[in-house]
């Protein structure tokens, strides 16, 4: 309806109103004053499109007497007159209001169904009845809500402030639906469209990202001609009265507007044992509203939730196909794509991301080339390219609009630094980031160990080209993750490892503390470690599993039902791993402790052995930057000290702090005393044949 015509339709809307309301004066007119009565005016012509009062007799099934309750309320918030002929009637100069006596004395076909709480008016909360000491003659009031409608003015109620929002008004729509998507909020459309019953099933569709959840059912309810209704499931109320007043609210503004009603749980657990029992009564609140809703609804949430007394049709909402990341790519990109030469099959290969991080990223990088502030990456994409050092963001319209003069050479930095940005605010709040500072000549090991490292460098950059280019990917989903073990005593540099592997790619590193993912309450595990997989697939970042015996040692008996969901949390995590696109390490002291069942499913198995002297003198060598003074250190001699290139570490920095202390360069006195102090930390002695010739005889 254009501007014009709406404002046309409200004219006479507003005129059929009050004509309408001039009968209800009437009857009042032919009670007060029966010798001065007049004839009943005739019900007023419809119009078409239909007026809001009768859109509103339709929607909630509105007999003729509580169609003249209705009015009778109305017309006192519209017409002056009303209420001293209602005080008139009634014989009561301060009962100048509409009560049930009232309209039962003046209106035809009155029925005494108009009064219960479940006849239409009450029920929807059309007219609400205020406080007396009986109901014939309690007074009754009209809900603003209601009487904006019939007006012709659309707003949200109040009472649903917070809780209730347009979807349209949230920013859930793309620039394009990949085809994937399209093809499920078609499936939604059909099944809204065949949903005639006030009971029909329930539409779930549930994944990691809500953002594309919504977009999906933002274009079902499109589909469908009709608007979507977003309701926050977080801020529902758990009272059973005030759940009950908004579960009708939310449908009568559904009925109101012809919209969708779309419960978004994304920011709940679906879990029933979940910790907190403020969150189970919330879980409750929902499947509540689920099973009690009459009309259609759309349920969105990151677990699939189970069904109750209402059928659930369910649809999985996984990542986009590499196809169509990479068709998002070009299409926001633009004529920018051509300049890149393939470098957006890189990010494809290193980036899981939805619709909404792609069209994201591609702004940012946009603004950024517009803004003109950062270091320019002329070094080309063999490899991952290197991060970038951003200043300052430009202003918004340079996003859609870069400068004739940006450089093309920045944008694979500008981009990959983008994508990395889009996965850190999640994975940031389940795992420890790591910043990634060491290469490979920091890394010390026998050549056998190192060689795999770099393989599993190789595995990690060309595994889409391996996967889909190559065809091992259709040959089944199972073991196409790159599953690693470090093994090895404290200390021999596997966590370094994990480092010099995320600088090589230029990859974000997140350790995950396995004793903070496992939960006693069943089921949590599996949650906690699906939303840590979930999150790192987007940004490709390579996950660090710290001490991954103490979840993958040797099964035991299954004695009771502890036992069985222990060993069900080990087969999911198996199974993530497996399935993960990204580079995922664990880590282990004794790998003689771990299931041989488990070590079968990893890939890579990486032996991190105590280093000899001759690597013991290596790692002494490079222990130290180069911007640090040193003076006479005997490697060879300082390699004779037994410890893990951890304790070596340790000393080198006690040392030199103890030679900027004394204000000279590190020297083979200071890492004596660190060495020291280290060794008593460690509970062992320092024996003389390790420190033997470190000191002149005069000093020593």
């Amino acid at each position: 309806m254009t501007a014009t015509s709406l404002e046309r339709w409200r004219e006479a809307n507003h005129r059929y109103l009050m004509q309408a309301i001039a009968q209800v004066i009437a009857y009042l007119e032919r009670k007060a004053r029966p010798a001065e009565a007049t004839e009943i005016p005739a019900d007023p012509p419809s119009l078409q499109p239909a007026t809001a009062l009768d859109q509103l007799c339709s929607l909630f099934g509105l007999s003729r007497f509580e169609r003249d309750i209705l009015l009778l309320c109305a017309g006192v918030e519209l017409n002056p007159v009303v209420m001293p002929l209602c005080a008139s009637v009634q014989g009561d100069p301060q009962q100048g209001y509409p009560t049930y006596s009232l309209a039962l004395s003046i209106f035809p076909s009155p029925h005494w169904w108009a009064l219960t709480p479940e006849s239409a008016l009450r029920y929807w909360h059309i007219v609400e009845v205020g406080g007396g000491n009986a109901l014939t003659y309690s007074p009754l009031r009209i809900d603003e809500r209601i009487l904006h409608f019939l007006l012709g003015i659309k707003y949200t109620d109040m009472r649903l402030k917070g809780i209730l929002t347009p979807l349209e008004a949230i920013g859930t729509e793309f620039e394009a639906l990949p085809p994937s998507y399209q093809a499920i909020a078609e499936q939604v459309a059909y099944v809204g469209w065949q949903a005639t019953d006030k009971q029909a099933p329930a539409i779930q569709l549930y994944g990691s990202d809500e953002t594309t959840q919504r977009a999906i059912a933002l274009a079902a309810c499109r589909q469908m001609q009709r608007q979507g209704l977003l309701i926050a499931a977080d801020v529902l109320p758990t009272e059973l009265g005030q759940f009950n007043l908004i579960k009708v609210l939310c449908e009568r503004e559904a009925l109101l507007t012809d919209s969708i009603l779309v419960l978004d749980c994304s920011a709940l657990s679906s879990a029933d044992s979940t910790v907190e029992a403020g969150a189970t009564q919330q879980n409750s609140a929902i499947h509540r509203l689920i099973d009690s809703l009459q009309c259609p609804v759309i349920v969105l949430s990151r677990d699939r939730r189970a069904q109750r007394q209402r059928s659930l049709i369910t649809f999985s909402i996984a990542a986009p196909t590499h196809q169509e990341q990479r068709a998002l790519w070009q299409l926001h990109l633009g004529k920018t794509a051509t300049e890149l030469n393939g470098h957006i099959d890189m990010l494809v290969t290193y980036f899981n991301l939805s619709p909404a991080s792609i069209q994201s990223a591609c702004e940012r990088t946009k603004r950024l080339l517009g803004a003109g502030r950062i270091e320019a990456a002329e070094n080309g994409w063999k490899h991952p390219p290197a991060t970038t050092k951003i200043a300052s963001l430009s202003s918004p319209d340079t996003a859609t609009h870069p400068p004739e003069d940006s450089n093309p050479a920045r944008l694979p930095a500008l981009l990959w630094e983008a994508c990395l940005t889009q996965a850190r605010p999640r994975l940031d709040e389940l795992a420890q980031a790591i910043p990634p500072s060491a290469d490979w000549l920091d890394l010390v090991l026998p050549e056998k160990e190192l060689q795999v490292l770099h393989t599993i460098a190789a595995h990690v950059r060309q595994r889409t080209k391996v996967y889909e280019h190559w065809g091992f990917g259709r040959k089944g989903s199972r073991g196409l993750g790159i599953s690693t073990l470090f093994a090895g005593p404290s200390g021999t540099g596997k966590t370094l490892a994990a480092e010099v592997l995320a600088n090589d790619l230029k990859l974000d590193l997140y350790r995950v503390d396995l004793s903070t993912v496992v939960s006693k309450y069943i089921g949590e595990t599996e949650k906690n470690l699906r939303r840590i997989f979930d999150a790192a697939e987007t940004g490709g970042a390579i996950l660090l599993f710290d001490e991954a015996d103490a979840l993958f040692g040797k099964r035991s008996e299954v004695k009771d039902s502890h036992d069985r969901y222990a060993n069900m949390e080990v087969a999911y995590l198996l199974q993530r791993i497996e399935a993960y696109r990204g580079l995922a390490i664990l880590t282990t002291n004794l790998k003689s402790s771990l299931d041989q069942a488990f070590l079968r499913r990893i890939r890579f198995i990486v032996q991190f052995p105590f280093p000899d002297a001759k690597q013991r003198a290596e790692i002494w060598r490079r222990i130290f930057p180069p911007q640090t003074p040193l003076q006479d250190l005997l490697y060879d001699k300082l390699a004779k000290l037994s410890v893990s290139g951890g304790n070596i570490r340790n000393i080198a920095l006690n040392a030199a702090f103890l030679a900027a202390d004394a204000d000279e360069p590190v020297q083979m006195h200071h890492i004596l005393q660190a060495s020291q102090a280290e060794y008593i930390k460690l509970e062992r002695p320092l024996t003389d044949a390790e420190i033997k010739g470190w000191l002149p005889k005069s000093e020593a």
